[in-house]
């Protein structure tokens, strides 16, 4: 009889996993490596999963959740949009260098060879935060702290693609690369990326030049 692997141990298993399929995506990953890595034997892995995807998706779910978890808690906060999207981006920049994986296992699903999981995953995982970002850009309108010309699903939608292409920039080699060809060494630079997409987001918000705050 095989012998039940604790919960940390089935942990190290989704760990391993995630390090796997993130560097070489569903197709390439090799579940005798991950099973290597684990410490444990292939047919231990069968046991808990059903199959190499299943083992997937199980790795994929543990990712997304975490990411959401992080930033969680800027999400529901209170504070007024710019606040917000400066909490947002340290989160992002945080998230990026204690769950490198974790991102580019979402940017696996992005891609062609994650094209069988988009219909899967794109509204479970998306929907609740564009219906958050949705309700304070609202509020924000609301209360007159964003210019109110705008749409506001649109407008949550360009500005959650702000974050997620920051997540892959600081992750994925080639969206890595391509930074460094934009911004230079500055990319490497938080407070300097933060200042500058700060200025970025509120300019897209505001009618005039005097009404910026985030100046030179």
């Amino acid at each position: 009889m095989l012998k039940k692997l604790t919960e940390e141990k089935l942990a190290e298993v989704l760990e391993a996993g995630i390090e796997e399929f993130a560097e070489k995506g569903p197709d390439g990953a090799n579940v005798n490596v991950i099973a290597k890595n684990a410490g444990i034997s292939v047919g231990v892995l069968y046991k808990y999963y059903e199959n190499k995807e299943a083992f997937f998706q199980a790795c994929l779910k543990k990712s997304l959740s975490v990411l959401e978890s992080v930033l969680h808690e800027v999400i529901q906060s209170e504070d007024k949009l710019l606040v917000r999207a400066e909490k947002m981006i340290r989160a992002v920049q945080r998230s990026s260098k204690e769950y490198g994986n974790y991102i580019k296992m979402y940017n696996v699903i992005t891609s062609v060879n994650g094209k069988k999981y988009a219909s899967m995953y794109a509204v479970e995982i998306e929907s609740m935060t564009a219906k958050v970002y949705t309700g304070f850009i609202e509020r924000a309108i609301k209360d007159g702290d964003i210019r109110n010309d705008i749409d506001p699903r649109f407008f949550a939608f360009f500005f959650d693609n702000l974050l997620t292409m920051l997540q892959f920039s600081y992750c994925c080699d080639y969206y890595t690369e391509r930074a460094k060809v934009y911004c230079g060494e500055g990319f490497e630079e938080d407070e300097k990326m933060v200042s500058e997409l700060l200025k970025f987001i509120e300019s897209a918000f505001t009618f005039c030049r005097s009404d910026i705050i985030h100046g030179s």
